[in-house]
This record gives structure tokens, sequence and C-alpha cells, in this order.
């Protein structure tokens, strides 16, 4: 049977964060299978070049390897990589947000300061940071588009979430407005992903008591991705994970 996403994303440029790993390495490995030449973001270099050679392997388009700390990089840093990107290709297709930090589960009043912004900093501001460096880029394709991961707790406030749930509540408020602010575009779209319980790192330390083998693995939803960074995706669809 064939991939109804087998050249989904050919000849289009990619760059997914958090993509070493987890639900960003997978949606970063869907891309490729699709066609699209990923631009892989993340901080632990040696993952990142294991999931160039997986790619490569496979026979796939090439990757483009960005290390980059988003706990500690600045406006500065976001817009040298755009200018890189702009360099060698003119334009970017598609920028997932995948990257996400979790922080400790703690009520609020007790909360830790210095985790508190550090969560914010991965969860909204380095998101907020690497659009705003890219979006030249991403109007500059025929399809731009914008795809960022939400969680149920920026939908339902839950005790002890903390930062994690109040980042992720900022973060939907601001792909809201950015889908409000496209709505007239003709080449612009943003989506969203809401993924369910998945066999990553940050599900199993917020719930260190889970078995791994009963929870799914991420590449149930990198189809989702794929779709929303396709030229046939609508602008401010949310894709929910089925329970």
């Amino acid at each position: 049977m064939t991939d109804p996403l087998d050249g989904a994303l050919a000849g289009r440029v990619i760059l997914v964060t958090g993509a070493s790993r987890g639900i960003g390495q997978a949606v970063a490995r869907a891309c490729a299978a699709a066609g699209a030449t990923v631009v892989a973001a993340a901080r632990n270099v040696r993952e990142l070049e294991a999931f160039a050679d997986a790619v490569e392997d496979a026979g796939q388009p090439a990757p483009v390897l960005l290390p980059i700390n988003l706990e500690a990089a600045s406006a500065d840093d976001y817009a040298t990589i755009a200018g890189h990107l702009d360099e060698r290709f003119g334009r970017l297709d598609g920028l997932a947000l995948i990257a996400g930090a979790l922080g400790e589960l703690s009520p609020l009043p007790i909360y830790d300061a210095v985790t508190w912004a550090r969560v914010f900093q991965v969860n909204v501001h380095s998101a907020l940071l690497l659009t705003q460096a890219c979006w030249p880029l991403l109007r500059a394709s025929e399809h731009g588009r914008l795809v960022v991961t939400l969680a149920e707790e920026a939908f339902a406030a839950k005790p002890n979430w903390g930062a994690y749930a109040a980042s992720k509540a900022a973060l939907r408020a601001m792909f809201e407005m950015w889908a409000a602010e496209v709505a007239n575009d003709p080449a612009l779209r943003v989506g969203a992903v809401v993924p369910g319980p998945l066999r990553t790192r940050l599900r199993l330390n917020a719930f260190p008591a889970l078995d791994p083998a009963r929870l799914a693995v991420p590449e149930i939803i990198a189809p989702a991705y794929v779709e929303l960074l396709g030229a046939a995706a609508r602008n401010g669809t949310v894709w929910r994970q089925a329970a």
C-alpha cells in the first residue's frame, strides 16, 4: 500500500526543534521520509549526528544539523540562524516547534522561580524569538507553515502542573494570535498538535511510575505534523491525538 504522505513535502525545507529525540525526532524522520530537507535543531550533537546518519542511510534528503540550546539562545542567535537559512535556501517552508521543558510538578506558592523562568524560556520565549526570526523566510515560501506543539494542560488547568501548564497556555494564546494574524494571507498557515500520552522522556519524568511499554510511540502522531506542514493544511487547525 502506498503511503499517502509519500512525497507530501518533496523539495520543502522544514525546521524542526527538539529533533534529537521523542516527538521531535519522529516528526523530523517523517518529514524526511515525505521528501523534505529537514533542518534538525536540538542541543545534543551526538544524537543529531545519529539522526542524520539514519536519514541518509534511508536514502532520504540529507538533513541540516542545527545544534542549539533553546534555554540559553538569544535573539541574536536566532537572527544568525535565520541568516544562514536565507543564504542557503532563500526561504523556509515549514517550522515545527516541538522542543519543550517540563520543569517540576509543584504547587504554585512554592514553585521554584529559576525553574519557572527556564521553562518559559524554552516553551514560550524561544518559540516567539525563533518564529520572529524565521517569519520573513516563511513568507518567502509559496506555502509557509508554522506548527506548534500544545498540551491538554493548556486547555484545562490541573493542580501542580506549574510552569509547564502556564507556558503551554501562553503558547496556545500565541498560536491563536498567529492564526488570526495570517487569516487573510494566501500563503501562510498556522496549525497546532496536542499530543496525548506518548513514550517520551517528558511524559516519563512527569509520571515516573508509568510502564513505558504501555505508552504509544511518538511516531503515531508524526503524520499529523506532516499534514499540517503540507500544502493542503487549513489555517487554525488543532489536531488532537485520539484517546
